[in-house]
């Protein structure tokens, strides 16, 4: 037995070579229809955007569709004094915008799950890098698409209010100030700032740029690359190498190309992710309603010419393409942020605040390692994705959420999703780990008072304490008056930096005992999992195949021997 044993380990990985080639089989038995069908001509969608389609040339100019020269416009060659007097000017032609416009999240900032019935949207919810927006309006709503929210007291029905300049400004000049004031450690921001000139950003309007929505999406969380990992600065001039879709000498795609949008609102959204899209393509032309690879590129991207392109084809039920696609972020040059620890914030020198900028990244920018009114960061680059199985729903954390932080760290949005539901597929996330404030004797996470020229601002007085006390009780919140720390997580699930298909990922680096699905339970993983009987019965199986062979061949001779 002991004899068996050992030769049964030093075989293990023979069965996982039965189980392939019996997949093998599977296949063949569908090779028929699938050539038949290849042997169809592609539709007008799949030529395009198939990955084996030549560009010679980018077939998205950024302003080649408008209709419009806004620089001909008599009522934009007024001067304008502030973005509310353009808005109006613009919506003197636009009469239908304002009120879409204030139907969607950029707006809003207010999303109501209907599967969960949680509120979310970031109007409500605690975060793990600058913890929450709400009470810090005057540094958070610089990516808000309006005009002077710096408290409770903004008119969400003013069309006037309505920035429309931060997502069609063509001339590269605006930006985004701060409705309030902040203390003397956040002034140094807009220093050296050259005042905007509203006639000129007004006579530039066009369809948005990458730049445009990279404005906030690039920057969110404090600094270029910080929050999601797979948005930085580097998206505006890409190569191929970090994008095929957004490749400036190719598709030279802008946002829009992928989320489009209907009467200003636009597809695609973290908070209701379609994790599996089992409709494919439009009939006719491109979905609206979604942003999701199948909408482009159909249920079978790959040409079913070959076993293993058919192979990958069964795949898509299971895993979602950007988990092969997207196989390392932040590898523009841009460092993402992975870890950020509040506790050691409010050091200072002679009194003053202070930075150590002690991280290189790709590009040669020094990042921020420490920062007086934040703490201690960790950044990475060519960083491979967290994976797990997503349905596309997320289950977050709010502020009234109760938990134990002696038991584990708090997931401040946790992925759902299982091998077994039918509905969840294999994603890329990138994980954040954050050590931030909480009440000590509720248990839940706080409102920290960031931002203001007031004597409660974290970002002046450096005191814990009184930052939570007046961020909870201008909210109305309970608070005990006790604070501690706990470790976060939060997960944002990646879908760009898409790679050449060269660059995508191997069968090996899957299915292998160290690969990178090596955590993933509940399910089977040929070449990463193994079990002892099933291990027993691949053997025997090439044992009584080598012996039947030999045997048939033995027969063949004696009754060759006999005839002659």
């Amino acid at each position: 037995m002991m004899y068996q044993h050992n030769f049964i380990l030093r075989l293990r990985d023979v069965p996982r070579l039965i189980v392939m080639l019996s997949m093998c089989f599977v296949i063949m038995g569908t090779c028929a229809t699938s050539m038949a069908e290849t042997s169809k001509p592609p539709s007008d969608v799949d030529m395009n955007f198939r990955q084996d389609t030549v560009v010679d040339k980018p077939t998205v100019a950024v302003d080649s569709n408008s209709t419009a020269d806004h620089s001909k416009f008599e009522e934009l060659k007024q001067p304008f004094s502030s973005g509310p007097e353009v808005t109006k000017a613009c919506l003197k032609c636009h009469t239908e915008a304002g009120h879409q416009f204030m139907k969607n999240i950029h707006w809003t900032w207010n999303y109501q799950n209907e599967k969960t019935g949680q509120l979310l949207g970031k109007k409500h919810l605690v975060n793990t890098f600058c913890t929450n927006a709400r009470g810090n309006e005057g540094m958070c709503a610089q990516c808000h698409a309006g005009y002077g929210w710096k408290d409770e007291t903004f008119d969400f029905t003013n069309q006037e209010n309505i920035d429309c300049v931060v997502c069609h400004d063509r001339s590269g000049t605006y930006y985004k100030t701060p409705p309030s004031k902040g203390n003397k450690a956040c002034s140094i921001m807009f220093e050296g700032k050259q005042p905007i000139q509203w006639s000129k950003v007004a006579q530039s309007s066009g369809l948005p740029a990458r730049e445009n929505c990279g404005g906030c999406h690039f920057y969110g969380g404090g600094g270029d690359g910080v929050k999601h990992g797979d948005l930085d600065s580097s998206l505006i001039h890409p190569d191929k190498k970090l994008d095929v879709h957004m490749d400036e000498a190719g598709l030279n795609f802008t946002c829009t190309n992928c989320h489009v949008t209907k009467k200003h609102i636009w597809a695609g959204s973290r908070y209701d992710v379609l994790a599996k899209d089992t409709e494919g393509t439009g009939k006719p032309g491109q979905r609206r309603d979604v942003a999701t690879c199948e909408s482009c590129h159909g249920l079978q991207p790959h040409p079913n010419n070959s076993l293993s392109n058919i192979k990958l084809n069964n795949h898509t039920d299971r895993i979602a393409c950007q988990t092969c696609h997207i196989p390392t972020i932040a590898r523009g040059g841009v460092a993402t942020k992975t870890d950020w620890d509040w506790r050691t914030a409010g050091k200072t020198k002679n009194g003053e605040g202070y930075k150590e900028k002690n991280y290189t990244q790709g590009n040669g920018e020094h990042r921020a390692t420490y920062k007086s009114i934040k703490g201690d960061f960790k950044y990475a680059e060519n960083l491979v994705p967290h994976y797990a199985w997503f349905n596309g729903q997320m289950d977050y954390t709010t502020i009234d959420t109760k938990f134990d932080p002696a038991k584990e760290s708090v997931n401040i949005n946790r992925y759902v999703g299982s091998a077994s539901d039918g509905q969840s597929r294999i994603w890329p996330f990138k994980q954040m780990r954050t050590v931030q404030p909480y009440d000590k004797g509720n248990n839940t996470l706080v409102y920290m008072h960031l931002w203001g020229n007031d004597e409660n601002a974290y970002w002046g007085n450096y005191d814990f304490g009184k930052a939570i006390k007046a961020g909870m009780e201008k909210n109305n919140l309970p608070y005990s008056g006790e604070y501690d720390f706990v470790e976060t997580y939060s997960y944002w699930p990646i879908t760009h930096m898409v790679a050449p298909k060269e660059d995508a990922l191997t069968c090996n680096e899957c299915h292998a005992r160290k690969g990178r699905m090596e955590n993933l339970k509940g399910f089977y993983m040929p070449g990463r999992d193994s079990n002892y009987w099933l291990d027993l019965l691949g053997i025997l199986a090439i044992i009584g195949t080598v012996f039947g062979v030999l045997a048939h061949g033995l027969i063949r001779v004696v009754m060759n021997k006999k005839r002659a």
